[in-house]
């Protein structure tokens, strides 16, 4: 995909940088340096070859497109990269390296490192469109405005009840997040067929250093054939991305002209139209629902991973890296457009009053704005 292309869905360059070339290939060899490292402290190969393994997992002097063109010749990156390894460390060393590994052991954990960076990414961010909604929420806790059922003027109630369910969406989706990562960030040390053979006996206490020094959870099993992980993960980036697709699209429809009660912030080159220069589009619920309408789609694919064959499925494993890797780019693609949406949202309180007067509901919305206290108080106590 051209860089151009790149830039039109919802994603941003910190994320990108995370599922780069240049991050794979850390996480890759970071792997290939915990492995000989926990070999060496468990007695299967030599400290002194461990020690030159690590020196040699270095970015320096590796060719991407090469590597890129040999790893799509051998099906995976692992039989490349361990060749370019064994010939750096020298013959006395190369049979220490990638020690009772194989290809999707070092695929698999690499994805998990990446994506462990990618949930602190997330996190960061989540942290502050809450803060700013939760600010928003008490702040219009009592401005009364029309509710909208099936599209119609329902009965009055309050932005400030709005803001707190846009709120609770998101703090549900990040709970979700960090329910899914704290088990699914796992590293994956299974050898040929899962049984880590190769290792001596020693797999078992060889994983769980590992998993310390790479900040990863430690499996009792290794996972190669239960992708549940990774879809678990899938989903709860999908419904993020569906919960700040809600925002979106109630702001986008607040903005209407018709209706005209909520705005995006006005950004200089943003917004604008190519045909019609009267127009102030809502870019930023745009980013948003895209990412939205996509995301499902994505965590389908991995879903369809689940049923894998046998101990090592064909095909299905060496799918998932960029479906994951696209799923990271969109959710923190529309957290990131939204943030600027919410920390600048212009509300048009007299509008609100208007169309509830023209509707003829009255504005009695006292249980509106007592179940925003009580759910933002409840949160508090949840956060303290």
């Amino acid at each position: 995909m051209t860089t151009l292309l790149r830039t039109l869905p919802a994603t941003t360059p910190e994320m990108l940088a995370i599922f780069d070339d240049a991050a794979l290939l850390r996480a890759a060899l970071a792997f290939e340096a915990t492995l000989a490292r926990a070999c060496a402290e468990c007695g299967l190969i030599p400290a002194t070859h461990a020690d030159r393994i690590e020196a040699c997992c270095t970015l320096d002097g590796i060719d991407v497109t090469v590597l890129a063109t040999d790893a799509a010749h051998a099906g995976t990156l692992a039989i490349p990269l361990v060749a370019v390894l064994r010939a750096r460390v020298g013959q006395a060393a190369a049979a220490a390296v990638h020690r009772g590994a194989t290809s999707q052991d070092l695929a698999d954990t690499t994805l998990m490192l990446q994506a462990k960076q990618g949930v602190a990414l997330l996190l960061r961010d989540l942290h502050r469109l809450s803060a700013d909604l939760a600010i928003l929420a008490q702040a219009h806790a009592a401005t009364p405005m029309l509710g909208r059922t099936l599209l119609q003027g329902a009965l009055p109630i309050t932005f400030g009840l709005k803001l707190a369910g846009w709120l609770s969406g998101i703090d549900a989706a990040t709970d979700r997040l960090k329910h899914e990562a704290a088990s699914s960030l796992a590293l994956q040390l299974g050898g040929a067929a899962g049984t880590r053979a190769g290792l001596d006996g020693k797999g078992a206490e060889i994983a769980r250093r590992m998993a310390h020094r790479l900040g990863l959870h430690n499996p009792v099993l290794p996972w190669h054939a239960q992708r549940v992980r990774l879809a678990g993960l899938g989903g709860a980036l999908a419904i993020l991305c569906g919960a700040l697709g809600k925002i979106a699209t109630d702001l986008a429809l607040l903005a209407q002209g018709e209706v005209a009660e909520a705005f995006e912030p006005v950004t200089e080159g943003r917004g604008g139209s190519s045909a019609m220069a009267h127009k102030q589009n809502p870019t930023g619920c745009q980013v948003a629902r895209s990412a939205a309408l996509r995301a499902p789609g994505l965590a389908a694919a991995l879903f369809a991973t689940l049923p894998g064959e046998h101990e090592r499925s064909l095909g299905a494993w060496q799918a998932e890296a960029p479906v994951l890797a696209d799923l990271f780019l969109l959710t923190h693609g529309a957290l990131a457009a939204m943030l600027p949406v919410i920390a600048g949202l212009e509300v048009d309180t007299n509008a609100m009053q208007r169309n509830l007067n023209a509707a003829d509901h009255g504005s009695g919305c006292g249980e509106a704005a007592a179940l925003v206290h009580a759910m933002l108080a409840a949160r508090t106590g949840d956060q303290s």
